[in-house]
């Protein structure tokens, strides 16, 4: 393990390579100094008796963990334990007791370092942000709901509680993802894993630069969610569902089953949305595809463009895929909901690194991001941090033949590209608000879906 001897100052004249690319556990180390508080003096400490597990090492050895593939506290007190970590000597405390102390301390240490870490990298990862992504917005981000799995029937309470029950669920993370960066913009924790999605949503999203493009998947459609965004000066992009009613404003396009056009969506009076659409459809191969955006311009935001933009609604689904599969957190470290989610947010740390990593290879070796392997990475890079060597070094100089970087085998749409001369402008006079009337339906459990 490196110590925490301070890293030496970047240069501002070359793009440096994140620190946590030369040495990860080392730039882990300096982020939670900064955000822990110092251990009380001996003639400071109240009653009891004094700790003998500093903050830093107990914060930074969760992580590690994490990094390594640990599967409960166990491990994290084998760590701590059996061998001396970073310059820490080896502690002497009981599996239960570094259990408590994890239920006592909470998350707010991990939820501060998430925010320092994002922070530090969203700056340094600006020069390999995807920029060409939908360039008429001011960021471009993707909105989803996670449940994490059922947690194993060991407390008391939970014993009696039938295998499978959704009692065993301990919540769900709601997450925004910044599509450029390829990161966590903002993680919520949801007490109640069965909330309809759009309950959140408008948290989520607040605060968000005006401008800012949002893809979601069908659980957040609805009139008044989509008003709503539009009210609030953000662009969305959205799968039209099934069987909703609408009502042709103007035709930009018809041929065949290509159709751009301008509509009203809800064509009844109980259910209307205030702001006119733009609903494209295509179809390819036996599938026809139809989606519905208030960028009504059709040469600010082309129907072949919308086919390739909203396929990068997936990227939050992978991001997901690399929090529960490629970093464990699908397998729970305790029942107690605060253990939960100590977890959640250590795994969420790391994955913005990785991802990070994975964004700068990318840029590095003029590739898409998604032509760098994630489970290689995360195989891979302590491997190769453990010898000392610059894992993006090695994925970027030797990607393609180690096949760290091949092809990506993600499912490609291709929508027609159609000429703009073949485009009906919309008349200037087209009204395109009305007063909107939302049907009454309710945003609690998947019971119902909202409007």
């Amino acid at each position: 393990m490196s110590s925490c001897a301070p890293a030496p100052p970047a240069t501002p004249a070359a793009l440096p390579s994140p620190p946590v690319v030369a040495d990860i556990e080392q730039f882990r180390c300096e982020a939670i100094t900064t955000l822990t508080p110092a251990e009380p003096a001996p003639g400071q400490r109240g009653p009891g008796r004094p700790r003998v597990l500093p903050a830093l090492c107990l914060w930074a050895g969760r992580l590690v963990c994490v990094l390594h593939g640990g599967t409960s506290h166990l491990a994290l007190w084998r760590l701590l334990t059996s061998r001396d970590f970073w310059r820490y000597p080896r502690v002497a405390i009981s599996d239960q007791a570094l259990y408590h102390r994890l239920a006592r301390d909470g998350t707010g240490p991990l939820e501060r370092l998430f925010q320092h870490v994002s922070t530090t990298l969203a700056e340094r990862l600006a020069p390999y942000a995807v920029t060409p992504l939908a360039g008429f917005a001011s960021g471009v981000y993707a909105l989803d709901q996670m449940t994490l799995d059922q947690v194993a029937r060991l407390l008391p309470a939970l014993q009696t509680v039938p295998a499978g029950s959704a009692a065993l669920l301990p919540g769900a993370l709601a997450g925004l993802f910044d599509l450029r960066r390829q990161q966590w913009a903002r993680v919520q924790y949801l007490a109640d894993p069965q909330q309809n999605e759009k309950v959140a949503a408008r948290e989520m999203v607040a605060g968000l630069p005006a401008g800012s493009l949002l893809l979601a998947d069908l659980g957040y459609f609805g009139f008044a969610w989509f008003d709503a965004l539009t009210d609030a000066a953000y662009w969305w992009l959205s799968r039209l569902r099934a069987k909703t009613s609408y009502t042709v404003l103007h035709t930009h396009y018809h041929r065949g089953d290509t159709l751009d056009a301008l509509v009203w969506l809800g064509a009844h009076r109980a259910d209307r949305a205030k702001h006119a659409v733009r609903l494209v459809q295509f179809r390819q191969g036996g599938t026809l595809y139809r989606y519905v955006t208030n960028v009504l311009d059709p040469t600010v935001l082309p129907m072949a463009e919308i086919a390739r933009l909203y396929a990068r609604r997936w990227d939050i689904e992978l991001a997901c895929n690399l929090v529960k599969t490629h970093l464990g957190l699908h397998l729970l470290w305790g029942a107690k909901p605060v253990v939960v989610l100590q977890q959640g947010w250590a795994v969420l740390i790391i994955a913005q690194v990785l991802q990070a990593l994975r964004l700068e290879i990318a840029g590095r070796a003029g590739v898409d991001p998604y032509e760098v392997s994630l489970p290689l990475l995360v195989e891979y890079l302590p491997f190769f941090a453990a010898r000392g060597l610059d894992p993006v070094a090695v994925f970027v100089e030797q990607g393609r033949a180690l096949r760290f970087i091949r092809p990506s085998s993600r499912t490609v749409i291709i929508a027609p590209e159609i000429p703009p001369d073949d485009l009906v402008p919309r008349p200037p006079d087209l009204v395109v608000e009305r007063p909107p009337r939302y049907a009454q339906r309710k945003c609690g459990p998947r019971a119902a879906t909202a409007a």
